[in-house]
């Protein structure tokens, strides 16, 4: 399936029915009287954040979703069915925003949340809404209202409990696809990530979600590269995995440059916990390696061991990463739980 993470669409509520004007006319009934029914609603434009997708893929070939309209009054006092609502289903961490692109509706980050953009128009009066002791047989009637009309953009943030950032060709497609079931494309040559990956990795009975973005370079936040676009898939993440290639030709200014972007990108991403791997180790001695973390510790303010290394293409020492993120990972998720265990400043109790 193809990734879209961004999408314009044009959205329509139905109008309501029209009322209706009629008379009862029945056998051995005189003077029946109006019995026009009023019209029905018009449907609601409704986004819904449900399960199994992760991309806007199904917005790339349709753009205009209109609800149905109401259906009009009947004679015998029937009200009209209320028209059909349209229901846009889209992926966890969805945002909606308006048609400038600048102000959010929206955001949806849980399976299940529904919200109601544009109404559907209110049903017409029928003419036995009219009726009073001065006027018997009333022949007015209320036209439905009109529904509302708006573009709108539909932006995928993907949730993910890591995200892999890095320059290009540092290796993150490689480690996605040692530690999980993902089959990211992998390549000798940059830019080989085009579009952003989610893998699931599996540690004994717990799991994360890892994300892969495309690699940044200098000037992303700005425009430059592909990173622009794909920083925000990084923004719900809960820990950064920075991987650092050992074998460029400066390793130090390579990290310097992903920081310098991260904290340019804003949202929070600059900090975020972040976990520095020193990739491709495999290729370089151990002296080289070691002198790389200690220059690294230095200027993410750790000890060097705090910098990791590994080899995605041997996988050694992917385990001892591993555990550290879902070590990170599983401190967050207690924090979290034990949060929303408070309630107005009382525990609650289940």
């Amino acid at each position: 399936m193809k990734f879209l993470d961004e999408a314009k669409v044009y959205l329509r509520s139905g109008d309501g029915g029209d009322g209706c004007v009629s008379f009862r006319r029945e056998k051995f009934v005189a003077f029946g009287g109006p019995d026009g029914g009023d019209g029905g609603r018009g449907g609601d434009v409704v986004v819904e954040c449900v399960a199994g997708l992760n991309t806007l893929i199904d917005y790339r070939y349709r753009q205009h979703f209109k609800a149905k309209r109401g259906t009009h009054g009947m004679g015998r006092k029937r009200t009209g069915p209320a028209g059909a609502d349209a229901v846009l289903h889209v992926p966890a961490g969805t945002q909606v925003l308006e048609e400038d692109r600048r102000a959010v509706i929206a955001d949806l980050t849980e399976s299940g949340q529904r919200i109601v953009l544009l109404k559907g128009g209110d049903g017409g009066r029928g003419n036995a809404r009219f009726k009073t002791a001065t006027n018997q047989a009333p022949r007015r009637y209320d036209a439905g209202w009109p529904g509302e009309e708006r573009w709108i953009w539909l932006r995928l943030k993907l949730i993910a409990d890591a995200g892999l950032i890095g320059l290009p060709n540092a290796g993150k497609s490689t480690l996605l696809s040692v530690v999980s079931r993902a089959k990211p494309k992998v390549a000798d040559y940059p830019f080989t990530t085009l579009s952003p990956n989610l893998g699931v990795v599996i540690r004994g009975h717990d799991s994360l979600v890892l994300a892969d973005i495309p690699g940044l370079v200098e000037g992303a936040s700005e425009g430059v590269g592909l990173g622009i676009r794909f920083l925000g898939h990084i923004e719900r993440s809960n820990i950064l995995i920075h991987l650092v290639d050992v074998t460029g030709d400066n390793p130090a200014g390579a990290y310097v440059t992903v920081r310098r972007e991260l904290k340019s990108g804003g949202n929070g991403l600059s900090g975020k916990p972040e976990v520095v791997v020193l990739n491709k180790c495999d290729a370089v001695g151990r002296q080289k390696v070691d002198k790389m973390r200690a220059m690294l510790a230095e200027m993410a303010g750790c000890r060097p061991d705090d910098v990791m290394a590994m080899s995605g293409v041997t996988g050694h020492g992917v385990d001892a990463v591993m555990g550290r993120i879902f070590e990170i990972v599983q401190g967050i998720r207690c924090r979290a739980k034990e949060e929303s265990c408070f309630d107005g400043g009382e525990v609650y109790q289940p």
